[in-house]
Parts: structure tokens; C-alpha cells; sequence
């Protein structure tokens, strides 16, 4: 069950992720499979090195009232831009603002799929 809701949650951020890139002149996208292998690589990274970041910008994190978190978020996009061939983000502004984009997309989408879930039961 838990692997299904994570095979879940990177498909929606994939499709998120897809979705964002078509409104953002500043990312770009080669193909369209790529947006699944970028949300898998952000999945990962937000586990395992989102929380070490965190803990190590901790007071610059507090200084700024959590608004350094989307500055992590952007560089774990750009992180991913640098590793990925046919994923292009032209700066950090872009990345932030694409990470708030597939926030906001998940979130809904995944509401959308919590609704479908419920009526299930």
C-alpha cells in the first residue's frame, strides 16, 4: 500500500512537473518521459538530502521565517538540471518558482485522487 501511494505521488508530481514546464519559459523539457524520471529524482532527493539541508541552513531558516526553504527546493531543482541530460532551468529564480508551481499542482491533483479514493470506501 505504501509503494502504491508513492508510485501515486511521483506520477502526479510527474504530471505536475509536465504541466509546469509548459507554462514556464525559463525550464525546459525534451521529452515529455523525462518529467517522470525528474519526478522520481526529486522524490529521492527530497528524502534523503532536503532533510540534511534543512538541518545544516536551520538558522538562516528561522532568520528569513522558512522562506529559505524554497531557495533548498530550487537548488534541489537545479541539482537535478546539472545531472539530467534534456532538462534545462535557466537560473534559480526559474527553479523556485517551478517548485512552488508542482507544489501547488500535486497538491491539487492529489486532492483530486483523495476524493476518487473516498468514495471507494
Amino acid at each position: 500500500m505504501l509503494f502504491r501511494n508513492w508510485i501515486i505521488k511521483v506520477s502526479l508530481s510527474g504530471l505536475a512537473i509536465l504541466f509546469a514546464t509548459y507554462f514556464l519559459p525559463g525550464v525546459n523539457i525534451d521529452d515529455f518521459r523525462l518529467a517522470w524520471v525528474i519526478a522520481f529524482f526529486l522524490s529521492a532527493l527530497n528524502t534523503l538530502v532536503r532533510p540534511v539541508l534543512i538541518l545544516l541552513t536551520f538558522p538562516i531558516t528561522i532568520f528569513t521565517m522558512g522562506l529559505f526553504l524554497l531557495v533548498i527546493n530550487g537548488s534541489i531543482i537545479l541539482l537535478i538540471d546539472y545531472f539530467l541530460e534534456g532538462f534545462q532551468v535557466r537560473s534559480l529564480a526559474w527553479a523556485i518558482i517551478l517548485s512552488i508551481l508542482v507544489s501547488l499542482f500535486t497538491y491539487i491533483l492529489s486532492q483530486f485522487n483523495n476524493q476518487g479514493s473516498k468514495k471507494d470506501e
